[in-house]
């Protein structure tokens, strides 16, 4: 198959700085490390790296997926005040599609605990979401869908600042999913209306965590 490479940019906020999304790289396995003790991270996803060897790990999985065109993650970046990219990911999307082709394909986020509150997570899906339909468009893909536990009210938040319409409950399914999910949907044709819509008024904020795809390995 083609081989897909992606360099994402979202816009900078009256408080925050723009972002970069771009592929996972090896350097990026000990910011990764860092981020071991983030109990929001641990519990609001399935995130599970606990040394050097496990993110190493987890980073080559993720650009293993890129390379078989099931999933792809971005490592997300602010901007430095000279405009390049931070020095480390200050969060996570990604778009999953394992089978390739079909018209639904799910989205996931995460945000670092130092980077909360600065709207990292919706300015992150909302440039997943367009790179999304912009280049998987013509292999069929007109349905993106977004899972959360129902508690996870930031996550909601989130889906809903980026137009992903809530709708369906999925039932808990114990042990891995403890209590029920929330099913949220963005369709290409949805996506299509929103862009040529006069713009709205912008709203920053949202802290992220997606119940069961986030940090798949």
């Amino acid at each position: 198959m083609e081989r897909i490479t992606a360099l994402l940019t979202a816009p900078a906020t009256p408080s925050a700085p723009a972002l970069t999304l771009r592929p996972w790289e090896a350097a990026d396995a000990p910011a990764l490390l860092g981020l071991r003790g983030d109990e929001a991270l641990r519990r609001w996803t399935n995130f599970a790296v606990e040394d050097e060897d496990g993110a190493a790990s987890w980073v080559r999985e993720q650009r293993r997926g890129w390379e078989t065109g099931e999933r792809f993650a971005f490592a997300v970046a602010e901007a430095a005040a000279d405009g390049t990219d931070g020095d480390a990911p200050v969060g996570h999307v990604v778009l999953k599609r394992p089978a390739p082709g079909a018209p639904s394909a799910e989205v996931g986020y995460w945000t670092a605990a130092r980077a909360r509150g600065r709207a990292v997570a919706p300015r992150a899906l909302e440039a997943l979401t367009d790179w999304a339909f912009a280049v998987f468009a013509a292999d069929g893909l007109a349905r993106l869908e977004l899972v959360h536990q129902t508690d996870n009210t930031a996550s909601c938040a989130v889906a809903r600042k980026c137009r992903y319409e809530l709708t369906a409950v999925l039932p808990a399914e114990p042990p891995a999913f403890p209590r029920d999910g929330h099913v949220h949907v963005r369709t290409r044709e949805a996506w299509v209306r929103g862009r040529t819509a006069p713009a709205g008024p912008s709203t920053p904020g949202g802290t992220p965590g997606d119940r069961r795809s986030v940090c798949a390995p």
